[in-house]
């Protein structure tokens, strides 16, 4: 047993580097044009070129994909010639910093051809500004140039001398130009493996802010509707395949039919209209802001029961015919000709065996709980994952799509390994394997 699960561990780390890259490589080569939709429809070529710089999107493939999985700020020190540390200020904003051999935090700019150093003391928090000429690094060539950080979060590459024209996007301002602009940006992000998938254009903030806390609320919401349907859906799909074509059983194989084919906006728009329209009972929208959802646990029902009643039908005609096909198996007959009790045969025969195909299902629909209720969310303005990914997909946030699809893919595959590890218990033949 133990060899067969890290057989399936083993697997499923090299799915999840594979889907990586092509998670990576599908979205990088999607239509559509990032600095246009940050920007607006006007932007001019040096502007949309000064963009793409900044945010890291003018290098090759390889090295954007290693940026992203691993973080940029390995290569950033190495080219600093400094530890760099990343803080979180009072106002709850990220900054990056080089660390000095005196433990002082320094960050640069450039004013003419000097280099003006940006000191804070870790003791204080007081800066101090001073001119760090020194740090210009003299070619054969005559060629200054130096590598530090500037105030954007971007380990950068300055050239004394040069004329450089760059335009920062400055929220309420609108585009600044400025002269002296680096000839290299390097974006600083931890990766995604370590929490820090970089920033979202859409709203400039970082994605790791946002992205967790819409998967917070999906999780609570899916949680939810998982813990609620799958029990119920088991239980009726064996109820009714122990007696097939008996009025139990085509009671429950049409409402079960009924539901999962009524597309989730169609469910959802008629419990709006029923229970909170005509009859006043929940509240139609899911209004919660930054509460966390079970703040307010009246505004999840109608979500909850959506969800439920798309997923009761399915999972419980899987398991009705899981169910029917064991119960017409010849060890269940000659269980009967040895005279067992009929509940004892469902229980500890039947039972077991029906489960097999309904769990790889549910640990499917897991995945699809996660990311494919973007409908449902939409519907009642549930602030969650899938509707996040999908204002990302509108908006080519590539950074929020990215990090969103890698998480679902790890759901997914996290969800897989627990149904082979279910497996394992259920059929005693594949610990063996």
């Amino acid at each position: 047993m133990a060899k067969f699960i890290v057989r399936r561990i083993f697997l499923l780390l090299l799915t999840m580097i594979l889907v990586s890259l092509a998670v990576f490589l599908i979205t990088e080569s999607s239509p559509g044009n990032v600095a246009r939709n940050v920007l607006g429809a006007f932007v001019t070529p040096e502007q949309e070129a000064s963009f793409l710089a900044q945010v890291g999107l003018d290098k090759p493939v390889y090295e954007r994909y290693f940026y992203w999985l691993f973080g940029s700020d390995w290569s950033a020190a190495r080219k600093v010639g400094m530890p760099l540390k990343r803080i979180t200020t009072a106002d709850g904003f990220e900054e990056w910093w080089a660390v000095r051999d005196d433990g002082a935090l320094v960050r640069w700019k450039l004013e003419g051809e000097d280099l003006i150093a940006v000191a804070r003391l870790q003791s204080t928090g007081v800066d101090t500004k001073y001119k760090n000429n020194e740090k210009w690094y003299t070619d054969d060539n005559g060629r200054s140039t130096f590598w530090g950080l500037d105030d954007q979060n971007h380990a950068v590459l300055w050239e004394k001398g040069t004329d450089r024209k760059v335009w920062t996007f400055i929220i309420g301002t609108g585009w600044m130009e400025s002269s002296g602009g680096p000839l290299e940006y390097i974006p600083l992000k931890k990766g995604f493996i370590r929490g820090d998938p970089g920033v979202s254009f859409r709203t400039g903030r970082p994605v790791s802010d946002s992205i967790f806390v819409r998967l917070r609320n999906s999780l609570v919401l899916a949680g939810i509707a998982f813990v609620i349907v799958m029990p119920l859906a088991l239980f009726l799909g064996m109820l009714a395949g122990l007696k097939e074509g008996g009025f139990r059983d085509r009671f429950l194989s049409i409402g079960g039919m009924m539901f999962s084919v009524t597309p989730e906006f169609a469910t959802g728009i008629f419990l709006i209209l029923i229970m909170s329209v005509w009859l006043k009972l929940v509240p139609g929208a899911t209004v919660i802001g930054e509460q966390a959802p079970w703040e307010r646990p009246d505004m999840l029902i109608l979500p909850v029961l959506t969800l439920t009643l798309i997923e009761l039908g399915y999972i419980l005609r899987i398991t009705r015919a899981s169910m029917v096909e064991v119960m017409k198996s010849p060890y269940i007959r000659t269980a009967y000709l040895k005279g067992l009790p009929y509940w004892r045969i469902v229980f500890k025969h039947a039972i077991r065996n029906a489960l097999m195909a309904p769990i790889t299902v549910i640990m499917l629909h897991v995945n699809w709980l996660m990311g494919g209720i973007v409908i449902v969310e939409v519907v009642f303005g549930y602030p969650g994952l899938g509707k996040y990914l999908l204002d990302s997909a509108m908006f080519k946030d590539i950074n929020a799509l990215e990090a969103g699809a890698m998480i679902l893919v790890s759901v997914a595959v996290l969800t897989q390994l627990f149904a082979d590890i279910i497996y394992t218990f259920l059929n005693p033949r594949i610990r063996y394997g």
